[in-house]
């Protein structure tokens, strides 16, 4: 969100699921599609197989979309910069470059030619471990096409300079003229089912409703009076992370917290310092469906209800706001989320009156340009797409059509920087992490389905043959994985999928909670940890241990 933000003016999926058909070329990078967002991916399949697009698939990892991938190049993780750079060189010494685009509609262009001159992909592959011959093949395949559409996900974001890996992605597609047409675009795929929902209603840390500033005092003025609260009330602060906010704890600065719908014992870097922060914390509360690890130290439960259970509006991947309606009732004492909020916010004083979820949509679209227009009568056909400023506009299927949301498209130079924590003689692997099609997230609830934890019951670690047999491991034996932060016990998986070098865990286990290895350093400018890239080593032991340590 904060890359293209920056590059275009806008943080959001910039085309539709069913236009991914129309690319004549898919660059996937940081994405394991048919795993984390398994729906969408067919439309790649589906792509590829039947209207003779080209895949360029980027991944350390052998995924399943290597089995449709035209090109499949597996760079040594964390050198995504220097790969794009690369591309970008190549683009423009190739004479690539859509010079009409890029006169009329972008601006930056010679600081990022400056910037990716010395970026020969001869010079990238000393970093990425790839032949120039197969960097060389990407930009030309990305920039000739007709129709070309990049999609990423948190294999690019994860990482100490994941701002920078949006913001030269984008360079790609600005270069190249490859958005604002269906079957192109930037196309960030979002890891959670609301999570574009929840960063549009200001669920960040720097922004009211709509990416509004609490910076800017404008916008504090107009939320202060849709809002019936006091101007000054209203802070021109950022807030904190939630790794800022465990910090916070620590050091003193914060006494108490409320979770949502959030398990940060498990999904949160380094979870020795999360425990250490939420072990001191003054008064710890809970909002959520189901008892978990973070539960066990909460002072107090919300019982909440689930998405099946309550009413309101879950905005999608594609930025398409779509009706949620319940089919059962909330057992016991769980309510919706809105209505513990509103007691809550009235037990402390306010006077919060409303009746219904449609109430509080009313108030947030009045105050939103981007769902101006929307209202409960409208979405319920089948949702709209934002922006949608008047009650008569359509909805945007595709974003910056003839124009940026930000004017002009913003070429931004951004440099290769290595990842925070590099291997060595101790620590000689690189550990990333990731998702598996049969477990979600924190596991909080698809392992309370039998039939999916029958099928994958687990934590394996995947290791490399090569590896495997230099240190006398075998599939199946337990390994023993440590960083410098903390070790868990788990079974081997010898493949092939995992390059040499690397090995890959899943964060579904909470017996085997992989986040007590990941790093807790943070990119900069977006605050995401590196979950993607840590250093580790293994050894294997003869029998299992205390799974975690």
């Amino acid at each position: 969100m904060a890359g293209l933000a920056a590059t275009v003016g806008s943080g959001a999926m910039t085309n539709s699921i069913k236009d991914i058909v129309e690319a004549d070329v898919l660059l996937v990078t940081g994405s394991n599609t048919t795993e984390a967002h398994p729906v969408l991916s067919l439309q790649m399949k589906r792509a590829v197989r039947e209207r003779g697009a080209r895949l360029i698939l980027i991944d350390p990892r052998r995924i399943e979309l290597a089995d449709f991938a035209y090109l499949h190049l597996r760079q040594k993780p964390g050198t995504d910069v220097a790969l794009f750079n690369a591309m970008a060189h190549a683009i423009i010494a190739h004479d690539w470059v859509n010079e009409r685009f890029v006169r009329e509609c972008t601006e930056g262009f010679e600081a990022v030619k400056t910037a990716v001159a010395d970026w020969t992909p001869e010079r990238a592959a000393i970093v990425t471990g790839l032949p120039p011959s197969k960097i060389v093949a990407a930009a030309r395949m990305y920039a000739m096409a007709k129709n070309s559409a990049i999609f990423w996900a948190m294999g690019i974001t994860q990482y100490t300079t994941g701002t920078d890996n949006v913001k030269a992605l984008s360079n790609l597609a600005l270069l190249t003229g490859q958005i604002g047409r269906p079957g192109t675009g930037l196309n960030p795929l979002r890891g959670q089912n609301n999570v574009q929902g929840a960063c549009d209603l200001g669920g960040l840390v720097n922004v009211f409703p709509g990416y509004q500033k609490v910076a800017d005092e404008a916008a504090r003025r107009k939320f202060a009076a849709g809002w019936g609260v006091p101007y000054e009330s209203l802070s021109p602060v950022p807030g904190l992370t939630v790794t800022e906010m465990m910090n916070g704890v620590v050091d003193g600065r914060i006494k108490g917290m409320y979770i949502m719908g959030e398990n940060p014992m498990l999904s949160d870097p380094n979870l020795n310092h999360v425990r250490h922060a939420l072990s001191q914390i003054e008064f710890l509360a809970l909002q959520d469906i189901f008892m978990n690890e973070t539960a066990e130290m909460a002072h107090v439960i919300l019982p909440a209800a689930s998405f099946a259970e309550k009413s309101g509006t879950f905005t999608n991947t594609e930025r398409r706001v779509q009706l949620v309606r319940p089919v059962l009732s909330a057992p016991g004492e769980a309510r919706p989320d809105w209505q513990i909020i509103t007691e809550i916010a009235n037990r402390m004083g306010h006077d919060w009156s409303y009746d219904s979820p449609e109430d509080i949509f009313t108030e947030m679209a009045a105050l939103t340009p981007q769902y101006a227009g929307m209202s409960y009568e409208r979405l319920a056909p089948g949702g709209l797409q934002w922006p949608c400023p008047t009650p008569d506009h359509p909805g945007t299927p595709v974003l910056h059509v003839g124009q940026f949301a930000r004017g002009k498209g913003l070429l931004i130079p951004v440099d290769y920087k290595p990842p925070m924590e590099v291997t060595d003689g101790e620590y000689p692997f690189i550990l990333s992490t990731g998702r598996i099609l049969f477990h979600w997230h924190g596991g909080t609830m698809s392992r309370r389905s039998p039939g999916l934890e029958a099928i994958a019951p687990a934590a394996e670690v995947e290791i490399n043959p090569a590896d495997a047999a230099a240190y006398g491991i075998g599939d199946g034996d337990w390994v023993r994985v440590a960083s410098r932060r903390g070790q868990v016990v788990t079974e081997a998986k010898v493949t092939e999928r995992s390059p040499v070098g690397t090995v890959f865990m899943t964060f579904h286990y909470a017996e085997v909670a992989v986040n007590l290895l990941t790093i807790d350093a943070v990119d900069p400018t977006a605050k995401i940890p590196e979950y993607k890239v840590c250093a580790v080593k293994i050894e294997k032991v003869e029998q299992p241990e205390e799974l975690a340590v």
